[in-house]
C-alpha cells in the first residue's frame, strides 16, 4: 500500500513527449523506473528537477493526499474508475513553455473553462477518500501566504489551489534564479521544438507514492466519450 495517493493528467507512454519528460526529470511513473538522464553542457539537470523528479512528468488533477480511516486501495480504485465514467474530455489548448513565479512548466493557452471543471469534478467526487490534512500538513502549505477564499480551499477539499483557484500545469524544474532560469528555458525550447504536445485530456491517472517519496502509477485509465 502507498502513503499517499493522487490523480494526474500523464502523457501516453509512446509519445515523444513523455519519453522526453522521462529523461529530463529521470524518473518514468507508469514503469516505476529511474530513466537515463538528459544532459547538456553547462547545465546540471538532476540538480533542478529534484522535486519534479519525486513525482514524474504530470499535470496534477487531485492533489496528493492519505487515505481516508476505513478506506482501501481497492476502494479508491472503484471510485478512480467511477469518476473516469462520468467526466468529459477537456481541451488543452496551446501548450507552451512558460515560468511560473520560478519554476518552468508547460502550460496551457485559451479557454481552460472544461478543463477547470473536469479538475473540479474529480476533487469533489474523490474527496469522501482523502483523509483530513494533519496540523503539519496545513502548515507546510504556508497558511499565512494563502488569500482567505485559497484557506478555505484548503480547510475543505486539502489544496488550496481548487476549483476556480486551478491552473493546469506540467512541472518541469525545481524554483530556479533568474540566470538558471533563462538557460533552463533556452535548453527546453531548443530539445522540446518538434514535439507534439496532446490537445486534450481524455484520460486519467491513479498513482501512489512510495515510501521512498517516488510516485507511481497506479492505473491510466480514458475517461467518457474517449
Amino acid at each position: 500500500m502507498f502513503e499517499r495517493y493522487a490523480v494526474f493528467y500523464t502523457c501516453p507512454t509512446d509519445s515523444d513527449l513523455a519519453r522526453f519528460a522521462a529523461q529530463w526529470l529521470g524518473w518514468d511513473s507508469a514503469s516505476g523506473a529511474k530513466t537515463p538522464r538528459f544532459t547538456t553542457a553547462g547545465l546540471d539537470v538532476a540538480e533542478i528537477t529534484q522535486n519534479p523528479h519525486k513525482y514524474g512528468f504530470h499535470g496534477t488533477i487531485k492533489a496528493p493526499f492519505r487515505l481516508a480511516e476505513g478506506m482501501r486501495q481497492q476502494d479508491l480504485e472503484a471510485g478512480f474508475d467511477a469518476v473516469c465514467s462520468t467526466v468529459q474530455i477537456a481541451p488543452l489548448p496551446q501548450l507552451h513553455l512558460a515560468s511560473l513565479g520560478r519554476f518552468l512548466a508547460l502550460v496551457p493557452k485559451g479557454d481552460t473553462n472544461l478543463l477547470q471543471g473536469l479538475a473540479a469534478q474529480v476533487v469533489q467526487d474523490l474527496d469522501v477518500f482523502r483523509a483530513p490534512l494533519s496540523a503539519a500538513e496545513i502548515e507546510r502549505r504556508a497558511p499565512h501566504r494563502l488569500t482567505p477564499q485559497q484557506r478555505g480551499y484548503l480547510d475543505k477539499w486539502g489544496y488550496p489551489h481548487v476549483l476556480d483557484a486551478f491552473r493546469f500545469h506540467m512541472t518541469l524544474t525545481d524554483r530556479l534564479d533568474k540566470p538558471t532560469a533563462a538557460q533552463a528555458s533556452a535548453i527546453l525550447e531548443q530539445a522540446l521544438t518538434g514535439i507534439a504536445m496532446p490537445a486534450q485530456i481524455d484520460a486519467l491517472t491513479l498513482m501512489g507514492q512510495a515510501a521512498d517519496g517516488q510516485f507511481h502509477q497506479i492505473r491510466r485509465h480514458r475517461i467518457n466519450g474517449s
